[in-house]
């Protein structure tokens, strides 16, 4: 067996399209809008395919919105920076633990839409769901009503979010 030493060392980048090569058929956050659009989208897609060539990711967005033209579902080629991948449901050890008052990209419930959010509680375990407050969620008192989303649908913020 070779020392640590001996083995070839891929760089963060190259681990990072690794890692996208190995995304076939899985769900990921994709950011959906161009760069200089005022707010950023972000929604759940499938991964379709991974051009190493090009580094763009082909996707699908397989629930699009009602306000989508056609209704059907959606393809989208991105570049590498407008993907995060989830931490795999059946493994909580791959997922971050964000702490309290933490900012954080999650899951909005009952949707495919990821938005900023904030953590609410602590988590106690691995698996447990963080209990979460969206930001521009306003009750009518406008307290933010806090919302329970599973480990495996909150990632971090991207630098540079626009919301």
């Amino acid at each position: 067996m070779k020392a640590d030493s001996d083995m070839p060392r891929l760089s963060p980048s190259m681990r990072h399209q690794e890692a996208l090569a190995n995304l076939k058929g899985e769900q990921v956050a994709a950011r959906v809008t161009q760069e200089n659009a005022e707010k950023d989208e972000w929604v759940i897609v499938k991964v379709i395919h991974f051009d190493r060539e090009t580094k763009v990711i082909e996707v699908l967005d397989e629930e699009p919105g009602d306000d989508e033209e056609g209704g059907g579902q959606r393809k989208y080629k991105l570049p590498m920076s407008h993907i995060i991948p989830f931490p795999k449901r059946s493994d909580s050890t791959s997922a971050q633990d964000f702490g309290l008052g933490k900012q954080v990209l999650a899951l909005y419930p009952g949707t495919t839409a990821l938005y900023r959010a904030t953590v609410a509680q602590q988590r106690k375990r691995k698996i447990d769901d963080y209990v979460l407050e969206f930001d521009d969620d306003e009750e009518e008192d406008g307290s933010l009503p806090q919302r329970l989303v599973p480990f495996h649908r909150v990632v971090g913020l991207p630098e540079g979010h626009k919301q």
